[in-house]
């Protein structure tokens, strides 16, 4: 247990390097392309802080692969719906995105779908290299 948090502690810390720099490019674009758009220091500092703690956790989530235990589709799926509701979460905190139900639902569903697309993405990539890698130990072993 203590190995787990350890590293979702590590990977966290690396994520949230991430977060104010890409916060920082959408704050670039959006004063590029709509220079009416205000920001008060307040919802900058919040911004910061929100996208600073969001790449925390989704930094640090993963950690769910390195548990032997749990079946691959397991730790997607946990991985998946702690993701979702980090977002969502600070997303609604920030009123970034409405709370009503239609942007709700338009958010859940390209949120599932981009998940999905990438999980397979990843999973088809990682079953490709493990066989590739299984046929030279075989041919290594024959040699």
């Amino acid at each position: 247990m203590k190995n787990y948090l350890s590293q979702f502690l590590k990977r966290g810390l690396i994520g949230v390097a991430f977060g104010p720099v890409i916060l920082a490019m959408i704050y670039g674009i959006i004063g590029a392309t709509n220079p009416t758009v205000m920001l008060t220091p307040g919802e900058v500092c919040r911004g910061i802080l929100s996208v600073s703690l969001m790449s925390f956790i989704a930094g640090g989530v993963p950690f769910v692969y390195q548990i032997e235990r749990l079946p691959y589709l397991t730790a997607t799926m946990i991985h998946g719906v702690a993701l979702y509701l980090d977002y969502l979460i600070m997303y609604l905190a920030n009123d970034w995105i409405p709370r009503s139900t239609g942007p709700l639902v338009r958010f859940t569903v390209i949120y599932a779908l981009g998940f999905v697309l990438i999980s397979v993405i990843v999973y088809v990539s990682i079953r490709r290299n493990t066989r590739k890698l299984n046929e030279k130990l075989h041919a290594a072993k024959r040699a």
